[in-house]
């Protein structure tokens, strides 16, 4: 049977064992130093001892009087004996110059040959050696005893190795007890931090935590929504390759360590960034792009911080626009449908009634009427998608009672928008200007723009004053695409031209106020710009120019046909 391998220690556990052994062995390392040291010291201090001692006996002048004595020992003996006991060292050896002892503490070795060196002594010289004697291994200085000129008798002094060794015993216990308690408070001091470093680490060893960081970058460039992270003061702590494009940031860590405040984002994207609460599906705005964004904070006994997941719906956005489109279109046609039953009706009820010139002119100029529109539409625009959006646009105005209107100068070639200019955001662009203005003019000039109005603008002079009306201009010339939408609705006064653009800002309630933020998104996106004024009927009149630049469209050969209404 096959043992479980077992799971390889944790990084705060090897961390422990690893200070545990560091401190082990500097406490040890300095216990051995401090004994090495302790035994140094304890024999210099001996030898500086026993070196007092026996100068202190040999210049002292009852000495050299008890020397010249007939019986030196008598007087000698029971002196060195009280500088031995005062002193606390081994032995006073009081010696003439054939080293004939005259004192010792065992009182049956005196008159004895002492043992050691003297020969320096005799020269004069104090020194200091260790010998083995009659006491044992000891560290001894001789010194010669001088009266007058000349040297009378020796001393020396000394006190054995083993009581030095028993002095350092004795600081040893107390060393071994300070290094216990530095090894145990070490120990402690360790396992404190250790269980901190757990608890951050959640357990992890360190091949654990290797992988968590590789999983961790890779799944930060892999996945395609943004993330960032924000630190309790708001900076950016983290933040993906999507989150730097979707946000506009720089490609490098310059962003990293920066507040949202200094991101330069749009005021409520910023605001929800900056949210203590959560966000959740939020639609926000940005120069180029449309963002859904959620955030959560990240607790833990106090805010550490904000998740921010970030998905881009610019594309999404855009084709719920053609949808809404196309839908509309659909039930243009539907409506259509239904009207060109009751005019065949109409047609076979004349027939019956045997008024057939009647039903080949009321059939006649409503064929005329369809035919002349789409020749006038195609024939100025030749761009497919546009065309097709201009006559589904033109069913769905006069479906809503409004007259939609191509204006005399609109021409786009074929082949006119280069590749580079998506189809999509002209479509976007043209549309819901046209939607905001069939809004507007079917409300007519008592009501209100598709996004809002404040005041009425004035309406120009010379307007028509009948039926509601939108004039549409496309016009590409080489340089740049012109596209312009006017109505006859109660257009938009000057205090509110920059809020028409903002998200949000709209007078038909919940759910609207979209459709100009995306245009001016999308010509911004191409290099263009939007410009708002009051139109020749009196209303709001919108003017987006997009750079063309090498592209194969001519220019503009001038007025072609008359205005064709739907």
């Amino acid at each position: 049977m096959r043992l479980p391998r077992a799971r390889p220690r944790s990084l705060a556990g090897q961390l422990f064992a690893m200070q545990v052994v560091l401190i082990a062995a500097v406490v040890a390392g300095c216990a051995v130093f401090a004994y090495v040291s302790g035994s140094a010291q304890a024999e210099e201090t001996a030898a500086r001892q026993v070196r007092v001692a026996a100068l202190a006996v040999a210049d002292s002048p009852s000495v050299r009087e008890a020397i010249r004595t007939p019986d030196p020992s008598a007087v000698l003996q029971p002196y060195a004996e009280r500088v031995r006991e005062d002193t606390g060292i081994t032995f006073v050896t009081i010696m003439d110059t054939e080293r004939v002892r005259w004192t010792h503490p065992d009182t049956s070795r005196i008159g004895d040959t002492f043992l050691g060196n003297t020969a320096k002594a005799l020269r004069g010289q104090t020194f200091t050696e260790t010998y083995t004697g009659t006491l044992g291994p000891s560290i001894r200085v001789v010194t010669p005893i001088r009266d007058g000129g000349s040297i009378v008798g020796l001393v020396s002094a000394g006190i054995t190795v083993d009581r030095v060794s028993s002095q350092v015993r004795e600081q040893l216990g107390a060393l071994a007890l300070a290094a216990g308690g530095a090894l145990a408070l070490g120990g402690i001091g360790t396992y404190v931090i250790n269980a901190r470093l757990r608890r951050h680490t959640h357990g992890m060893n360190a091949a654990e935590l290797s992988r968590l960081h590789d999983y961790h970058q890779a799944t930060l460039h892999a996945v395609r929504e943004g993330l960032l992270m924000l630190d309790g003061r708001r900076r950016i702590a983290l933040v993906n390759d999507a989150g730097r494009e979707l946000l506009s940031l720089e490609p490098d860590a310059a962003a990293v360590g920066r507040t949202v405040d200094e991101l330069a984002l749009p005021a409520p994207l910023t605001g929800a960034l900056l949210a203590s609460e959560p966000r959740v599906d939020e639609v926000h705005l940005t120069a180029d792009r449309v963002i859904v964004v959620n955030t959560r904070p990240v607790v833990g006994g106090e805010q550490r911080g904000t998740v921010v997941t970030l998905r881009d719906h610019t594309e999404l956005q855009a084709l719920a626009g053609e949808l809404d489109s196309e839908r509309g279109f659909t039930q243009a046609l539907r409506s259509q449908a239904h009207e060109a039953a009751n005019r065949l009706h109409t047609v076979v009820s004349l027939i019956e009634l045997g008024r057939v010139e009647e039903a080949v002119d009321f059939a006649t100029a409503e064929l005329e009427l369809a035919q002349v529109l789409t020749d006038r539409v195609v024939g100025a625009v030749e761009e497919p998608v546009l065309a097709a959006l201009l006559l589904g646009k033109a069913a769905q105005a006069n479906e809503r009672g409004v007259e939609l209107v191509l204006a005399e100068d609109s021409l786009i070639d074929d082949g006119a928008l280069p590749p580079s200019l998506a189809r999509r955001d002209v479509v976007t662009i043209l549309g819901n200007l046209i939607d905001n203005a069939v809004d507007a003019a079917s409300e007519g000039p008592g009501g209100a723009e598709g996004s809002g109005a404040g005041v009425p603008a004035p309406r120009a002079a010379g307007g028509p004053a009948g039926r509601a009306r939108v004039t549409v201009t496309a016009l590409a010339d080489g340089r740049e695409l012109l596209l312009r939408v006017a109505d006859s609705g109660a257009g938009i006064g000057p205090e509110a031209a920059d809020a028409v653009f903002r998200r949000g800002w709209s007078t038909h309630g919940a759910g609207r106020g979209l459709g100009l933020a995306l245009v001016r998104q999308a010509a911004h996106r191409n290099g263009g710009t939007v410009e708002l004024d009051a139109g020749p009927d009196g209303g709001a009149r919108f003017t987006v120019r997009l750079p063309l630049g090498d592209s194969r469209a001519t220019s503009a050969a001038g007025a072609r046909g008359k205005e064709v209404t739907a």
